[in-house]
């Protein structure tokens, strides 16, 4: 019989982490002992209480019904979180929607306000998931490049008219995947403005929201004026709270846009296993301590590292925020031939930036996913390649 996908598969072909699994496994059977830098998923567990939470809540016979579209709780938990951390107040029941982590709400996001055709603003580089989400749909990517000197944040003023008055749709992320940009006041009001002007949805995927080394709290785009009138802001606990396995994330924001994505959701799944809900919202209740504790080891990795590679001349600037370093590579354009020698080399393995768009082509991106000490070996090791 002969198997013949879909035209759309097209847009979903094999990806630079396959390659770089495949290879990495092949190099370990061989005895090599890598320092793996290259996805961006927490190696910290979760909060003890948190576990402890999922554990016992699991245990009990009547857990595993259907949640349908999310608990009162854990609605409840989420508004008082930005309440707390943000000053903004939402409806727990309109203005947020359950997600099964923020892949999933991202990728289904465009089918639930986008045509076949419809334009979608999205940066370059961008999160993987975000064009995937886009093709899915049907709709045409409008590419915002983040240069350094626009400090990696898209410059509005270059989108061509046309462009902007087809566009339906605008993705942001701030601290970002690959690039941990970090969001001000004054972008933020460019994009109201400028959607407002357009009549374009906005979403900004927070997920690294908490991930921020200097300032007192974390900032939400729903916290400026007008945010709530264009847009949504999509927020992950995979992340901040470790619990990336769990899979469980919400968007917030304008209601007529929450009611939109509640009845999408309605018809793809049937809710989040209430265990992960209850650990969820223990993380979220007591946020405070555990993302204090998220920040100061994470401004610790990214410190060493960043410092480890400049003594070895590799003139790396140290992030603000995020999980990431994005960072040229130290000579030449191809930063996949860089990566793969950075394995074969020094054992160090690391993303190439073009896979997250041709914005991306000389750069590559270091995932702060291992404790300090490893981390500044890494950096020692990189010596062979760079010098």
């Amino acid at each position: 019989m002969k198997i013949q996908p879909s035209k759309r598969m097209a847009a979903f072909g094999p990806s630079i982490f396959s390659d770089l699994k495949a290879y990495t496994d092949q190099k370990k059977q061989q005895g090599d002992i890598l320092i793996d830098l290259s996805l961006g998923s927490p190696d910290l567990p979760p909060d003890e209480r948190v576990r402890t939470v999922l554990a016992d809540e699991s245990a009990k016979a009547d857990a595993y019904g259907y949640t349908l579209g999310g608990t009162t709780q854990f609605y409840q938990s989420v508004a008082d979180y930005y309440k707390r951390r943000t000053r903004v107040l939402l409806n727990p029941q309109t203005e947020i929607v359950q997600t099964m982590g923020s892949q999933e709400g991202l990728v289904h996001l465009p089918l639930a306000f986008c045509d076949p055709g419809d334009i979608v603003l999205t940066t370059n580089p961008a999160y993987v998931a975000y064009e995937a989400g886009i093709s899915l749909a049907g709709a045409v990517p409008y590419f915002m490049p983040l240069l350094p000197e626009n400090q990696f944040l898209p410059d509005l003023s270059l989108i061509p008219e046309d462009i902007a008055q087809k566009a339906k749709l605008m993705l942001l992320n701030l601290p970002g995947n690959p690039v941990p940009a970090m969001p001000n006041r004054a972008f933020f009001e460019q994009v109201i403005d400028f959607a407002k002007k357009y009549h374009i949805i906005v979403l900004h995927d927070a997920a690294y929201s908490e991930f921020y080394f200097e300032g007192g709290e974390p900032f939400s785009f729903l916290s400026i004026s007008g945010a709530m009138e264009v847009g949504m802001e999509i927020n992950s606990l995979s992340k901040t709270f470790s619990l990336a396995g769990a899979r469980i994330a919400y968007i917030a924001g304008n209601a007529d846009m929450i009611r939109v994505l509640k009845q999408l959701k309605s018809n793809l799944d049937y809710g989040v296993f209430a265990p992960v809900q209850k650990a969820a919202i223990f993380a979220l209740d007591h946020a405070e301590e555990i993302t204090n504790k998220l920040r100061i080891e994470f401004r610790a990795r990214a410190e060493a590292l960043s410092s480890g590679l400049q003594q070895i001349g590799w003139p790396v600037e140290q992030p603000g925020g995020g999980m990431f370093l994005w960072t040229k590579i130290p000579s030449g354009s191809d930063d996949r031939a860089f990566v793969f020698e950075a394995i074969d080399k020094a054992g160090v393995v690391m993303v190439p930036g073009s896979a997250f768009g041709t914005a991306g082509k000389g750069y590559v991106r270091i995932a702060l996913v291992q404790p300090v000490p490893l981390l500044k070996q890494a950096a020692e090791r990189l010596k062979k390649v760079i010098v």
